[in-house]
């Protein structure tokens, strides 16, 4: 999908495995920026490389010209071809430091964090060749200028990128859907990159890993409803906290998902974490 005319959006699918037979389709966005080279931000997941490379042969460009690998954040959908694409391209690795150890050491990840179907989407550790810092001012090349906002709470190390040129802005996992599976560490945080995204300058366009583009007004109104959402979400937590439901089981879980009458399918131990995290936290 073009953008403009040197961000295009690719719309990666996979699938999450819930039971032996049974698996949620899930789909991420990742980005790619044109210019003298071509630049990615995330990966996609494991073997999400052809359809980048595909993509990149339909414009008229060579896979060789990926100089660049910008990500967001070490999730699997974000980093999983990762490797495939450095082996092949030989482009340099950008990421927060924060997430380095997830990202170079994927089997650590998988320890720390087992997600269903985990070693179907990610190929392999990446080395991070250069480590990205809040307020980094990137220059890709000319005209192609990224700047570092850190954007903590769906991970400890999540970043966003402001393309100063365009006035685009990329979110990586930041911006929660209504409706969607909610994962992150820390809630607090989640709603301060909320807000932070919402007061920056000069974004015309916002790109998230989960949702269509969204452009001008539309900007506020969906940064409004996530924050809606996770608020949402937070008090279904404190109810059900407050009905004497044991929040270290999965019954635990499936209760929160009842009060928000979404699919108890979706419930994992991953989404678990997520819910305990709202105990943390309290609504003023």
């Amino acid at each position: 999908m073009k953008i403009t005319e040197r961000v295009h959006a690719l719309k990666i699918p996979f699938q999450i495995p819930v039971t032996l037979e049974k698996s949620i389709d899930r789909f991420v966005y990742m980005f790619l920026i044109t210019g003298e080279k071509i630049h990615l931000i995330d990966t996609g997941v494991k073997g999400a490389h052809e359809i980048i490379f595909d993509y990149v042969k339909k414009l008229g460009r060579d896979k060789n010209e990926i100089s660049s690998i910008i990500l967001t954040h070490s999730h699997p959908d974000h980093i999983g071809s990762a490797k495939t694409i450095k082996d092949i391209t030989g482009c340099t690795v950008y990421a927060s430091s924060i997430e380095a150890d997830w990202i170079e050491d994927t089997e650590k990840q998988f320890r720390e964090r087992p997600i269903p179907g985990f070693n179907n989407l990610v190929e392999g550790p990446v080395k991070i060749d250069k480590f990205l810092f809040e307020k980094d001012r990137l220059k890709l090349e000319d005209g192609i200028t990224l700047k570092v906002i850190y954007t903590p709470g769906h991970s400890d190390g999540s970043v966003s990128f402001h393309f100063l040129e365009e006035n685009i802005l990329f979110t990586g996992d930041a911006v929660l859907l209504p409706g969607e599976i909610p994962i992150y560490t820390d809630v607090k945080k989640y709603f301060e990159s909320l807000q932070k995204i919402k007061k920056i300058e000069n974004v015309n366009i916002l790109l998230s890993s989960w949702d269509e583009p969204k452009k001008d007004y539309a900007i506020k109104e969906t940064v409004d409803k996530s924050r809606m959402y996770v608020e949402q979400i937070q008090k279904a937590v404190e109810r059900t906290a407050e009905s004497g439901n044991d929040f270290s089981t999965m019954d635990f879980c499936f209760a929160v998902l009842d009060e928000l009458k979404l699919p108890k399918i979706i419930a994992n131990p991953l989404l678990l974490k997520s819910f305990q995290a709202n105990l943390n936290f309290k609504l003023n």
